[in-house]
């Protein structure tokens, strides 16, 4: 395999992991584009499991930004929330309601998670990667790419339940004044 037709293999599938590990366009470009110089200067061709080698590659390297740049992300994903907002205005506004909140609630749900938890359900529910694909992506265990996932989904599924229970709370307690 030549390296332009690794490239255009699995350009997509490490850009998209950068993208929902990063949560920002230029630098998911830029973190793709360190993956493949990382990536041709090592001797891929004797590589046995090439999509794993590749993936762990890439999270570690988004990994290793996200430990120097956690502050920095934070702002640049309100920059890109702004930008989908100006690109959007000729939806109904309903549907921008709609997004803007899912995928807010989303993004929000994900920066709360450890780094940990966010590669292990970045692989999984992005990447649809197998458990035992994410364990040797991680080098780590099934076990705990298992207990990551778990925890991950408990988190996620906590903090729902939480902004739910507020929600209702507040209906309930408007409701009662109303009377």
């Amino acid at each position: 395999m030549t390296e332009r037709e690794l490239f255009n293999t699995y350009n997509k599938e490490i850009y998209r992991t950068c993208y929902y590990l990063l949560q920002n366009a230029q630098d998911a470009e830029d973190a793709c584009h360190d993956v493949f110089v990382t990536v041709f200067q090592q001797d891929f061709q004797k590589v046995d499991y090439l999509k794993a080698w590749l993936m762990r590659i890439t999270t570690n390297h988004c990994l290793n930004l996200l430990k120097k740049s956690r502050k920095k992300r934070e702002k640049q994903l309100q920059i890109r929330h702004l930008h989908e907002e100006a690109t959007t205005s000729a939806k109904a506004l309903e549907t921008i309601v709609e997004e803007k909140s899912t995928s807010a609630d989303w993004q929000m749900l994900f920066q709360q998670l450890p780094d940990k938890l966010l590669v292990v359900i970045t692989l999984r529910y992005i990447n649809d990667l197998t458990m035992t694909e994410i364990a040797e992506v991680l080098r780590i265990p099934v076990g705990t790419v298992k207990s990551r996932l778990h925890k991950a989904i408990k988190i996620m599924r906590n903090k729902l339940e939480q902004e739910e229970f507020h929600y209702l709370k507040g209906e309930n307690h408007i409701e009662a004044y109303g009377r």
